[in-house]
């Protein structure tokens, strides 16, 4: 497989997706709500410029689980 941006972007995105997951199906198991426990980072840039105006929100959801998702697939990017 050839190693270039868009597989590594794709392979971060699917990480972090299968951490989160994870995540949601261990919020149950209450011994392991420091694993579950997520922090939203916000972030909304908006613009009017009288000929385009744009207004853009978003939101990242993380917990250890999708951190240690994404540094998994940045493993498995590093091994191809």
């Amino acid at each position: 497989m050839k190693k270039n941006t868009f597989t590594f972007i794709l392979l971060l995105i699917i990480g972090l997706v299968a951490g989160a997951l994870v995540g949601q199906l261990l919020s149950p198991i209450s011994a392991l709500s420091f694993l579950t426990k997520s922090v939203e980072l916000n972030w909304e840039p908006k613009a009017d410029l009288l000929v385009l105006k744009y207004d853009l929100h978003i939101q990242l959801k993380l917990n250890l689980i999708s951190i240690a998702g994404l540094a998994a697939a940045f493993w498995l990017y590093r091994k191809l």
